[in-house]
């Protein structure tokens, strides 16, 4: 079946390929139109589906989901227009370069169930409008934010069968994307389920962009303005129940700060209103998953210095803060999806780096700080591929933005120009200009005299000041070889 529907894309993205861009823009406004008009309704059913608030899933869904559609829309064009390369050197100044690019054809996008709206929403629009095909699976306990996703771009009018969105188990859908003959794969969620599709794609080198787990590090130092660094950790940590691949995990504090910082963290922890600033867990399979990871901690001598009230009914959690981890511990090593912070005393800042670079994920991080200047020096050392100076995870909701980690959080990178060049392949097409060229200075036949004005060229680019004199002769014969017969 699903071959069948790919197959059906394949043939609707053929034509679309060929559609001016302004038409795929104008269709596209359609669906962001009715996207605009319909923002309470989708909200809801995020909620629903997901469990996570409302204010959640509309600051961190479907707003940027309307940002989004619009930057995109506005800067597509640019992104996927020929160009010509610069720099040549002298000595090929008779060719002329130029990247195109093209789409894929048949893009599959396989989003997860912790922001089931925002990540594949953004990935479809830069999919269809760099003209390709999209099928489209979301997971499967969230299946009608995938139907709501299916009515937007309804509304766009597109060519039958360029746009499918299927309903399938997770365990299946990747093999069947991959069997099916997808152009290139887009994966959302887990590490080892993305390197099982990197095992499947191996044979038909398909290309991935895999946006995998994260465990990742704020560095606050000594001269952070704290209520704003902990007002933020805590939002960055605990919103959608901690559900977030982009999370802070691991905050490592200054010892200059370290108690006031801890303070308060554990009064605003103690005083996060279940259901009304914090969530309940998407499933109940992944709130015992994390209660495990934090009882392991807990078993290996960590300490909770706040814990959020909770009545722990149905798939609530309560937020923990946890100090004297240790290296073996979960919180350190593994990815915890949920509502668990470690917080950890640094000497400096080389220790702080040291400990947030030992994680095998590096997706996001960030530096609190009021020397910004110094903070961005620090925030570029860091092992992971957003970095926010003063802020954390809300740089996925910037359009303009690469997202997408090193090591074990992932390949490629979505959203910006980054992510759109992801659905286009790039070309280079060489041109020669020279007028009435019979052959290039290296074709055959060989001889001597073509070694040494070869020899002569590389002297004229590495050689010394005398050398290059003195190889100018040679590399001035060996140049009217272009025109002769």
């Amino acid at each position: 079946m699903v071959s069948e529907i790919i197959a059906k894309a394949r043939a609707a993205q053929k034509q679309w390929e060929k559609t001016p861009y302004a038409e795929k823009a104008k269709r596209l406004k359609k669906a962001a139109r009715f996207l605009g008009r319909s923002v309470d309704e989708i909200t809801r059913v995020i909620r629903e589906d997901n469990g996570k608030l409302a204010l959640d899933a509309l600051a961190t869904e479907v707003l940027p989901a309307i940002l989004a559609i619009g930057f995109y829309i506005k800067n597509g064009k640019k992104f996927a227009r020929s160009r010509g390369i610069g720099g040549r050197s002298l000595l090929m100044f008779n060719k002329t370069s130029r990247l195109v690019f093209k789409p894929y054809g048949v893009v599959g996008i396989i989003s997860p169930w912790n922001y089931p709206f925002a990540i594949p929403f953004a990935e479809i629009v830069m999919a269809l409008l760099a003209g390709n095909a999209v099928v489209f699976k979301t997971a499967s306990v969230t299946p009608n934010v995938g139907r709501t996703i299916a009515r937007i771009f309804a509304e766009a009018g597109l060519p039958d069968g360029l746009f499918a969105y299927v309903e399938a188990p997770g365990k299946e859908a990747g093999p069947a994307f991959i069997a099916g003959g997808v152009d290139k794969l887009f994966f959302t969620g887990s590490t080892a389920t993305g390197r099982e599709l990197m095992a499947l794609a191996a044979p038909r080198l398909l290309p991935l962009v895999l946006e995998l787990g994260g465990a990742d590090a704020a560095i606050v130092r000594a001269d952070a303005e704290l209520d704003r660094a902990a007002a933020g950790i805590i939002w960055a940590g605990f919103s959608n129940a901690g559900q977030s691949c982009g999370g802070v995990q691991r905050v490592l504090v200054h010892r200059a700060v370290f108690a006031p910082l801890l303070e308060k963290l554990r009064c605003l922890t103690e005083n996060l209103r279940e259901g009304v600033d914090m969530g309940p867990m998407t499933t109940l399979k992944q709130k015992q998953a994390v209660q495990g990871q934090i009882d392991a901690c807990l078993a290996k001598g960590a300490k909770i210095a706040a814990k959020s009230q909770s009545t722990e009914e149905g798939n609530f959690l309560p937020a923990v803060v946890l100090t004297d981890v240790t290296d073996d511990t979960p919180i350190m090593r593994e990815e915890i999806f949920g509502p668990a912070l470690a917080v950890i005393p640094v000497d400096d800042d080389e220790e702080a780096l040291r400990i947030a670079n030992s994680s095998a994920y590096g997706l996001t991080g960030s530096v609190w700080s009021r020397d910004r200047r110094a903070a961005r020096a620090l925030a570029a050392r860091m092992n992971a591929g957003a970095v926010m100076v003063n802020d954390h995870l809300m740089s996925h909701g910037l359009a303009e933005t690469p997202w997408g980690g090193f090591g074990d959080s992932g390949l490629g990178r979505t959203h910006g120009e980054a992510g759109f060049r992801e659905m286009l392949k790039t070309q280079v097409i060489v041109d020669d200009f020279l007028p009435a060229v019979k052959r290039n200075l290296w074709w055959q036949p060989y001889s001597e005299r073509v070694y040494a004005g070869i020899r002569a060229i590389v002297e004229l680019l590495v050689g010394g000041l005398s050398s290059k004199i003195k190889a100018l002769p040679s590399v001035l014969r060996i140049f009217f070889r272009y025109w002769e017969k």
